[in-house]
Formats: C-alpha cells, sequence, structure tokens
C-alpha cells in the first residue's frame, strides 16, 4: 500500500475479488492473501489493516453465500453421484449435528481448512435457513478474515522488510493448512479404529 488511494482501493478490490474466487473455487490460497495484504498495508498504511480486513471478509462472505447457494439447490444430486449420500438416513444425521452444534460448526469450519465446503454441503442439504446462514457466516468470515490478517501481522512484526513479512505470512499459512491437515487425519484414523 503506497498511500496513493487510487491504488490502495484497487488492491482492496482486488484482494477481495480473489478471495471470492477462492471461496467458490477452493484452489486458490486465500488466507495467504489476507495475510500478505496485512503485512503490505502495516508497512505503508496502517489504516489499511481495516479495508483489508473487509475487503477479505466481503470476499469470504460473498464467496461463501454462492457455495450455499449451490449446495442448497444442487448439492444433494452431487453429494448422491460421488456416493456420499447414499439414503436419508445419512441426511438425518447430517440434520443432527448440524442442530445439536450449529453456531459452532458453522464457525469453526470457515477456519479450519477443507471443513467449509463440507459443512457447507451438509447445511444445504439439511435445509438449514438462509437468514440464520447469512447472519452466523458474517461473523465466520469476518472472524476469519481477522485470524488470517493476524498471521501477517505477526510477518510484519518479524521481519523489517514487506517482501520478507509477506514470504513469512505465506509460509505460517501453509504451516497451519499442513498442522491441520495432519491432526484432522490423525482424528479421522483414531475414530476408525474405534
Amino acid at each position: 500500500m503506497t498511500g496513493d488511494t487510487k491504488f490502495d482501493l484497487w488492491y482492496l478490490f482486488a484482494l477481495a475479488g480473489a478471495v471470492l474466487i477462492g471461496a467458490v473455487l477452493p484452489v486458490l490460497p486465500t488466507g495467504a492473501a489476507v495475510s500478505a495484504g496485512a503485512v503490505l498495508a502495516s508497512h505503508g498504511s496502517p489504516i489499511g489493516l481495516v479495508g483489508v480486513l473487509i475487503a477479505g471478509a466481503a470476499g469470504a462472505y460473498v464467496g461463501d453465500l454462492i457455495v450455499y447457494a449451490g449446495c442448497r439447490f444442487g448439492g444433494e444430486r452431487l453429494a448422491k453421484r460421488v456416493g456420499w449420500l447414499r439414503d436419508n438416513a445419512s441426511l438425518d444425521n447430517l440434520r443432527e449435528r448440524l442442530a445439536d452444534h450449529e453456531i459452532t460448526v458453522l464457525l469453526t469450519s470457515r477456519l479450519i481448512p477443507g471443513g467449509r465446503v463440507p459443512v457447507l454441503l451438509a447445511a444445504g442439504l439439511a435445509g438449514y435457513k438462509w437468514e440464520r446462514f447469512a447472519i452466523v457466516d458474517l461473523t465466520a468470515s469476518s472472524l476469519w478474515a481477522a485470524v488470517y490478517m493476524a498471521i501477517g501481522l505477526l510477518g510484519y512484526a518479524l521481519f523489517d522488510e514487506p517482501w520478507e513479512g509477506v514470504v513469512a505470512a505465506i509460509a505460517l499459512v501453509a504451516l497451519t493448512t499442513v498442522v491441520s491437515s495432519l491432526v484432522r487425519r490423525a482424528r479421522r484414523k483414531r475414530s476408525e479404529t474405534e
């Protein structure tokens, strides 16, 4: 962020767009983009951190709404096609889990790499109310953006040069993703053996 308003706004729109695309097509490292934006904003214009938070949260929120709509209206066919949902007992089980811990599940699914899409599919299949989803996901998207912005601020605090902070933030995001995947895999193995 250079202090040039047009560049700052352009960057924030690009960040929101990248996060939105990454939320719909979960192959882009959207958390790393928010972390890198926080590093750059901290070096150039600390007030830009508010913009990074808003842009990251807005992109994630709109992307989640798009994915939820797709899961709500086409998720059952997709789930049956890939064999994830074979009968109504599975759907009833999903409804039960979401009903028991709905807010916790929706909030944490945004923070756990790879956890968001299965939860959105389950919520869509279970007929989770749009209004409720929109409210809870607004909180989840904001929390997600704040967490990844904090990772970027850690990168900023550790290194003097912006590029070093960006690399550190991206490395921290990658490390978080790998550790989360390993923990999830270990839990899955443990539950299969029990």
